[in-house]
C-alpha cells in the first residue's frame, strides 16, 4: 500500500494545485518513482489511498499497467483523509489476509522491498534509519531485531504489517503512532536499521535538494 492522501500542508503553496505525491523529482513524479521501486522487487498488486486532489492521482497512475502491476484505489475524499492508521483500516479489504508493506508516497528510499517478506509473530516490522537533521531526537529503538520506545532512530515511513495490528481499530481517522507505541511496549514489533540513502521529501527545501543531488 502507498499512502497518498495526505494534505502536505508543509509543502504548501506546491500542494495547493497538485498532490505532494505528484511533485517531480528527476522530472518523474515521486509516487511513480515508488510504483517503478515496488515493481522491479516483484509486487505486483498496490493499493494507493487518496485524498487531497486524488484525482489527479488515479489518473495520472491509472490501473498501474504500464509498470506491470494492478493498482487499486482507496478513496477517501469523501472524509477528507483518515491519517495513516485510518487509511489501513479503510484499506484493509483490498489488503488480504497475509502480510502487507505500506510506504509513504514521499519518501525518496534506495532499499529493495520484499514482497515475500514473513514477520514471524510479530505485528510489524519497521524500517528505521539514522535521525536525520529534521528529526534529531528519533521515533524509536532497537535491539538486535526488537523496536524499543527509545529514541535512537528515525521511523522511515516505510513497514511490514500484519492485519491483526489494526484490528482495534473503528473505522475513521487515527495516527499510526500511538498504535505502533502500543505495540512495541507489548514487544510485537521488529525493524531494520536502513543506513542507505532515504529523505523524508516533507518540505519545499528538502525536494530542491534532493532535484539538485538527482540532477548532478
Amino acid at each position: 500500500m502507498i499512502l497518498a492522501a495526505g494534505r502536505g500542508e508543509r509543502m504548501r503553496p506546491l500542494t495547493d494545485v497538485t498532490p505532494k505525491p505528484l511533485l517531480e523529482v528527476g522530472g518523474k513524479a515521486l509516487i511513480v518513482h515508488l510504483v517503478e521501486k515496488l515493481a522491479y522487487c516483484g509486487f505486483r498488486e498496490l493499493v494507493v489511498n487518496v485524498a487531497h486532489l486524488g484525482g489527479q492521482i488515479m489518473e495520472a497512475l491509472g490501473d498501474g499497467a504500464r509498470w506491470g502491476v494492478a493498482i487499486a484505489y482507496s478513496d477517501e475524499r469523501d472524509e477528507g483523509a483518515l491519517e495513516s492508521a485510518g487509511g489501513i483500516v479503510k484499506a484493509l479489504p483490498l489488503l488480504g489476509s497475509g502480510t502487507f508493506l505500506v510506504v509513504n508516497a514521499d519518501v525518496w528510499c534506495g532499499c529493495d522491498f520484499d514482497p515475500a517478506f514473513e514477520l514471524k509473530g510479530a505485528l510489524a516490522h519497521l524500517l528505521l534509519v539514522p535521525n536525520p537533521d529534521h528529526n534529531p531526537g528519533g521515533d524509536f529503538g532497537l535491539e538486535g531485531e526488537q523496536v524499543t520506545n527509545g529514541r535512537r532512530y528515525t521511523f522511515a515511513g516505510a513497514a511490514y504489517y500484519a492485519p491483526e495490528l489494526f484490528a482495534p481499530l473503528a473505522y475513521g481517522k487515527a495516527p499510526l503512532a500511538p498504535l505502533l507505541r502500543r505495540a512495541v511496549e507489548a514487544g510485537a514489533v521488529r525493524g531494520t536499521l536502513y543506513a542507505g540513502e532515504w529523505v523524508d521529501v516533507g518540505t519545499p527545501q528538502r525536494l530542491n535538494e534532493l532535484n539538485e543531488r538527482v540532477s548532478r
